[in-house]
């Protein structure tokens, strides 16, 4: 496998614009049901929003169940600050998401496909409506996809209400219903209860365009780059202080240290990779790697240039969590605050070594207790960035 950077900077450049539209769906219509799930199994392609489950052994799980319908959503609600990949994916490359989209409906037997857009990309809807008008028009979506009979699929675009908790797929569910977004009780797993109680397959943007151009290119491709437990390339979102930000593709594997050196931002002290629920990693540690058996991301790397204060970026983060926390469960509710507050004692020096390490022992509380995905990681940043800034902080 490569692990070697290949740098693109423009939407050409990206893997989505060498494949065909169209190629990847015929594909896998020539294929039975089994033997698609087979093959994205055996590419080893794992969910490309952050969590990393495998994309075939999800697909296999929905399509063991009986009960009917079934539902394809695609996560398209990119709240996690720092992160614009899936917003270009979606204005480029439409057509190979909702590819993903059919591949995946065939492959579970699913007749809807719902795409639950972030509100704030309200204005893509108009553009994602003439997609799907247009694949209908030439058969890839209604009756009798690509001429095969008995396979019919159709895909709505459902818009978010600006939440950031909605991004956690039981929460997404909650809104697409029509109710609060909050975080179900889990199990039953959305693959065997999910929307409208019904078996439901959520994947993200990214991972669905990824499907159909290993139907197109094949598995061996997908897997001849990237690293044996994290296959293939990842798209990332790059901001903050360098040189070059923008959405670039690399294979996984790539250190912190040459993603640095690909998008000028050499001199960085941290990098916070993973948007706000993510870790800061600081310089000692640019020689790690980007993948999930290292720093799994969802592909958010906000760079971190030598002048900025760490308790500005944790309090930056801390208040996002605080405000965007759902309230359903009491370490998230209360925790984000307590620690927000702690963060603001610190940065005007009146916290004691006491104090912070009950904040501390609070943060490792939240993670073990926290319903969702949202509590159980809002305090990771805090944390690293108390370990490996600890100098800096408490000079203050």
């Amino acid at each position: 496998m490569s692990t070697s950077a290949t740098i693109t900077t423009t939407t050409n450049d990206l893997t989505f614009a060498s494949v065909t539209p169209g190629e990847g769906l015929a594909a896998a219509l020539a294929l039975s049901r089994g033997d698609i799930i087979d093959l994205v199994r055996d590419s080893r392609l794992k969910g490309r929003g952050g969590a990393g489950f495998p994309t075939g052994v999800k697909w296999n799980f929905a399509a063991a169940e009986t009960r009917s319908p079934k539902y394809l959503i695609c996560n398209a609600d990119e709240g996690e600050p720092g992160t614009f990949k899936d917003r270009l994916i979606l204005s480029e490359f439409a057509d190979l998401v909702m590819e993903g989209m059919t591949i995946g409906a065939r492959a579970i037997g699913a007749s809807l496909g719902l795409i639950y857009l972030r509100a704030e990309y309200g204005y893509l809807r108009d553009h994602l409506s003439e997609v799907i008008t247009r694949r209908e028009e030439t058969g890839l979506l209604g009756k009798a996809v690509g001429g095969l009979e008995g396979f019919d699929f159709t895909i709505m675009v459902a818009m978010g209400a600006g939440a950031y908790v909605c991004g956690e797929e039981t929460a997404l569910i909650e809104s697409l219903e029509g109710f609060r977004g909050e975080p179900r009780n889990r199990p039953p797993f959305p693959v065997v209860s999910g929307f409208l109680n019904r078996p439901s397959v959520i994947n993200n943007v990214e991972t669905l365009a990824w499907v159909p151009c290993i139907l197109a290119k094949g598995v061996d491709w997908f897997r001849s780059c990237g690293t044996e437990n994290s296959t293939g390339h990842k798209l990332f979102s790059i901001s903050g202080d360098c040189e070059r930000p923008g959405v670039y593709e690399f294979p996984f594997g790539i250190t912190v240290g040459e993603l640095l050196r690909q998008v000028g931002g050499q001199d960085a002290k941290a990098v916070q990779i993973g948007g706000a629920s993510g870790r800061c990693v600081p310089r000692s540690e640019f020689e790690r790697r980007l993948a999930f058996e290292d720093i799994p991301t969802g592909g958010s790397v906000i760079v971190v240039g030598p002048g900025r204060d760490m308790l500005a970026l944790a309090h930056n983060l801390l208040h996002f969590f605080a405000d965007e926390s759902c309230g359903q469960c009491t370490p998230c509710r209360l925790g984000n605050g307590k620690l927000l507050e702690g963060v603001e004692m610190l940065r005007e020096g009146t916290c004691s070594v006491e104090y912070l390490n009950e904040l501390k022992g609070l943060a490792n509380t939240m993670q073990v207790a926290s319903k969702c995905g949202l509590g159980q990681t809002s305090s990771v940043a805090f944390l690293s960035i108390l370990e490996h800034f600890g100098g800096e902080i408490h000079a203050r």
